[in-house]
């Protein structure tokens, strides 16, 4: 069987979750969160036979406990290719989650909606704050 998909970023995160959350959940309960019919095609999207749908990826996102902006953006790029995904967020705008809208909206209320740019301080403050350095 082809393998169109395996090297896919989209694919790597669905293993490396899967993975993640071995022992917490089976494949077959991935599967039935994440609203498909038979658990064997979460393997055929593991593995990379076939592409995640896109209509699929809130709850599978929901199903593997990853940021579903996340899992969306390389879904769109497996999907539709590169070049299709960047003139879709082109268009539309990077997907972001329920939890990263929520951080914009506290920067606006905070900043008085003036727009701030991002300083050398405030990133170091964010990066501080989640302890990552540049």
């Amino acid at each position: 069987m082809t393998k169109p998909f395996h090297n896919t970023p989209a694919a790597n995160l669905l293993r490396e979750r899967i993975r993640d959350l071995q022992g917490r959940k089976t494949q077959s309960e991935i599967a039935r969160e994440a609203g498909f019919n038979n658990a064997n095609f979460v393997s055929l999207l593991k593995n990379g036979s076939s592409k995640i749908p896109l209509d699929r990826v809130p709850d599978l996102a929901r199903a593997i406990e990853v940021d579903p902006a996340l899992l969306m953006r390389l879904s769109l790029d497996q999907s539709i290719g590169p070049a299709g995904a960047a003139a879709v967020i082109s268009i539309f705008g990077t997907p972001i989650s329920k939890n990263e809208l929520a951080w914009l909206s506290e920067i606006r209320d905070a900043s008085d909606n003036s727009d701030p740019s991002l300083t050398t301080k405030a990133r170091a403050v964010i990066r501080a704050f989640f302890k990552k350095m540049s």
